[in-house]
């Protein structure tokens, strides 16, 4: 079996290299865990945050990164129960796959979108129902283990991955944790069981998987590195390790993710507030930055 350093390594050097410049916008989500909108849903809570968000960044221009767990695929058999519950989202997906601005990475939760004929099975296309007939969604739809972002001018990368490659039971036993997700902890959910085989509930693991990330950016020359996987937001000061993290959209009450715009990055978080009034709305709040992305470079 490989070594976490050797799963990183692979990843980056078969990742998606994209090409940007500083009049590039990116949003990068990640552990949206989309399900079929039952009690054990986690992204439910969040879905009407989620969705304005996206919205937004679609109308202003943004690529929209999706850094792996995007579905959750370990407590449902199919997908076809998450695409009925959130089918707005899939098909605001669309638009942005229309436009050439979507970049999607499977994680743990979703690695069988590692074989292409599951994704051109599940998302190539769907059943309308008022028209009982096939509509087309993602035709040529990929799913990548990583991206590149790589500048135009300064050269610069930025690695996105989802993280469970720093994690040896979800990247090569991710079969054996789905069995026990979808036979025991899926239903003991309910009484408030948290699943140990998660990072983002197993404080130690969150620390293990954090510092073999850690390890392999300062053997890459502190590489920008972007993940998710332990839902942790994650935002350095330059001249420290350039180890950045999006957080998830599962958070209580609120989505977290990381902003490219004007060659700059920022953390941000999205909720619900309460007006005077005592009416709701979404806002965005920023939580980090923005900070120049080539303040990240090191020789």
């Amino acid at each position: 079996m490989l070594s976490a350093q050797a799963r990183l390594n692979n990843a980056y050097e078969n990742a998606k290299r994209v090409p940007f410049d500083d009049t590039s916008k990116f949003i990068l989500f990640s552990d949206c865990h989309r399900g079929d909108n039952s009690w054990a849903d986690d992204f439910a809570n969040n879905r009407n945050i989620y969705f304005h968000a996206l919205k937004h960044y679609f109308n202003n221009g943004f690529t929209y990164c999706e850094l792996g767990d995007g579905n959750e695929l370990w407590e449902n058999l199919t997908f076809d129960a998450i695409f009925e519950a959130h089918k707005n989202v899939f098909l605001l997906l669309q638009h942005f796959y229309e436009e050439g601005r979507l970049h999607l990475m499977y994680g743990n939760h979703d690695m069988v979108y590692k074989n292409k004929a599951y994704v051109k099975k599940h998302l190539a296309s769907f059943i309308d129902p008022k028209e009982s007939k096939k509509v087309s969604l993602m035709p040529e739809l990929d799913y990548h283990e990583a991206v590149v972002l790589q500048h135009t001018k300064t050269g610069q990368e930025i690695f996105m991955t989802h993280g469970h490659q720093a994690d040896f039971m979800n990247y090569h036993g991710w079969r054996f944790n789905r069995f026990l997700v979808r036979v025991l902890w899926k239903p003991l959910q309910v009484v408030g069981i948290s699943d140990p085989t998660s990072p983002a509930k197993n404080f130690k693991e969150l620390i293990k998987v954090e510092k073999r990330v850690k390890k392999w950016i300062i053997t890459h020359k502190n590489l920008m590195t972007i993940i998710g996987h332990t839902h942790r937001p994650r935002f350095p000061e330059p001249g420290n390790i350039a180890f950045f993290n999006d957080g998830s959209c599962v958070h209580p009450r609120s989505i977290t993710g990381l902003e490219i715009e004007h060659g700059k990055i920022s953390l941000i978080k999205w909720q619900i507030a309460t007006k005077d009034d005592g009416t709701l709305q979404i806002v965005r709040v920023l939580l980090e930055g923005p900070q120049r992305i080539q303040d990240y470079i090191t020789d």
